[in-house]
């Protein structure tokens, strides 16, 4: 499974993430609540394993947020707040697990395995759509307004993260660590080169720009 940690303490993420990996999984980290989110709607993980207490966003408003988007991505929440109320309220808005700390790690891999379980019954997603272009990740081929574009891989992976996001900034850290894998800035132009040339192939000849810079904070695909 793939699973996305979003947790605000690097010593427990670090501990998560390496015993998830070790479990046979594949485990993302996002350190704020705004990373996190962001991640979260790119709809392509199994499991979020979400920490209460959050800089930048909560835990509660980023389940909400998903869900909100439509997303069904089941969650274990994480949280030192264990008492009655507070479960009640971490479930009723949105998540579909409860576990207090501290906690044993083989209590939270039964839980995020019964929780990825049920998603496994979940129809796969095959297509991605954005105003007028349309993905689809089976065959992986691109169109917009029914007009082919020929993608390299790397800018289809761009692509595809850009438009999992739809309507929402995304900034350099987060291309270069969901892109291309990157968990520093190697200070190079590779995200400035690789922007330019899909900008060129999914606008040209169009009115209307659909990869657009935000400047001083990143990129975004129009949703509408």
């Amino acid at each position: 499974m793939r699973i996305l940690v979003i947790e605000d303490d690097r010593e427990a993420a670090s501990w998560l993430v390496k015993g998830l990996a070790e479990s046979g999984h594949i485990a993302d980290h996002a350190a704020d609540g705004e990373e996190g989110l962001a991640m979260a709607l790119e709809g392509v993980h199994d499991v979020l394993i979400v920490d209460r207490m959050l800089p930048k966003l909560d835990g509660l408003s980023i389940i909400r947020q998903v869900r909100e988007a439509g997303l069904k991505t089941p969650v274990l929440i994480l949280s030192a707040l264990g008492e009655v109320d507070e479960r009640v309220k971490g479930l009723r808005s949105g998540g579909d697990d409860y576990l207090g700390k501290p906690y044993s790690f083989s209590e939270l891999l039964a839980r995020v395995e019964g929780l990825g379980r049920r998603k496994a019954d979940a129809p796969l997603e095959t297509r991605l759509k954005a105003c007028d272009l349309d993905i689809d990740l089976l065959t992986r081929t691109v169109t917009r307004g029914g007009k082919p574009i020929l993608l390299q891989p790397r800018e289809f992976k761009l692509l595809e993260y850009l438009v999992r996001n739809a309507g929402h900034i995304v900034t350099r850290t987060m291309l270069l660590e969901n892109v291309w894998d990157y968990h520093f800035d190697p200070q190079t132009n590779v995200i400035d080169v690789h922007i330019s040339r899909l900008r060129a192939k999914i606008d040209k000849g169009f009115d209307e720009p659909m990869l657009q810079t935000v400047r001083g904070a990143g990129y975004m695909i129009r949703a509408s």
